[in-house]
């Protein structure tokens, strides 16, 4: 009888164990699940956090960059000018070499008719210097 109560004693203990233990689980599983869901959310506001500051420093990237295309168009700009206004400064009251020019450039033509116009804007035509030509009047 001895050992049938020691065995129910210690099955009595065993199952006050057991649920001890189950509520201690559920305790601690209820504490560790805030905990957790608490990293996860640190976590996820880490994460939010970088990606805000991988957004601004492509955005930071791409204004530098835009800055940078600007300036050197501004610069090219400027050496094209200053190219302009060298020619323009060379071509002034130099109508000798303007005309050589124009000679140049007609004698290299083939196969046009060039119009030439006069004092009343209105070309000279020549109908007799090419047959199979397109004639295009224009006035300049």
């Amino acid at each position: 009888m001895k050992e049938f109560i020691l065995t129910i004693t210690t099955i009595f203990l065993l199952i006050v164990f057991i649920i001890i233990f189950f509520f201690l689980v559920c305790a601690f599983h209820a504490k560790y699940a805030v905990w957790s869901s608490s990293l996860a959310g640190q976590a996820k506001l880490k994460e939010a956090d970088w990606s805000k500051q991988i957004a601004v420093r492509e955005a930071q990237a791409k204004m530098d960059s835009a800055k940078l295309l600007a300036q050197a168009e501004i610069e090219r700009a400027k050496g094209v000018a200053e190219a302009n206004k060298i020619i323009g400064d060379s071509l002034k009251n130099n109508e000798d070499y303007l005309r050589y020019l124009w000679i140049d450039s007609i004698q290299n033509t083939q196969n046009q008719i060039i119009y030439v116009p006069t004092e009343t804007n209105l070309p000279i035509l020549e109908a007799g210097r090419s047959k199979n030509i397109n004639i295009v009047e224009k006035t300049i």
